[in-house]
């Protein structure tokens, strides 16, 4: 882990902050019920590390540098999805009585995040060519 990519993991955490702040306003107006801004950031968040995550392999049709992959997957996706808020926002509905519009919270944004990302993968080993293996690296695990 070297200085250089330090920073570029803190650069793409940053614009995915921004990136998530924005759609978490522009939701405001949806979220009367339910926490969509949070949902909407989850699974296109999903879609995006599935989709970027399967498109670049070193073996894919797009193949690019390990730097642009931890800028998008961990600095990007990592700022942009909102697994705390979810968290958070899920306690808040149960603390409030709300246990109905809780557990479709949850069974909502897991199927529509665990969704995002199998689309993404299976669009982009697509345009790869064919099938690609799942995204699996050290890094990206962390």
């Amino acid at each position: 882990m070297s200085f250089a990519t330090c920073l570029i993991v803190m650069l793409g955490g940053a614009i995915g902050t921004l990136a998530r702040y924005t759609v978490s306003v522009l939701a405001l107006p949806i979220s009367r019920e339910l926490p969509w801004g949070t949902i909407i950031i989850n699974v296109t968040g999903s879609f995006l590390i599935g989709f970027f995550g399967t498109l670049t392999l070193a073996q894919g049709r797009y193949p690019v540098s390990e730097n642009l992959r931890l800028f998008v997957m961990i600095g990007f996706c990592g700022g942009y999805t909102t697994f705390s808020s979810f968290s958070l926002q899920t306690l808040d509905l149960l603390r409030g009585g709300a246990v109905l519009r809780a557990g479709v919270n949850i069974i909502g944004s897991v199927l529509l995040c665990l969704a995002g990302v199998a689309l993404g993968h299976a669009l982009a080993a697509q345009l790869n060519g064919g099938a690609a293996p799942i995204v699996r690296a050290a890094i990206e695990e962390e």
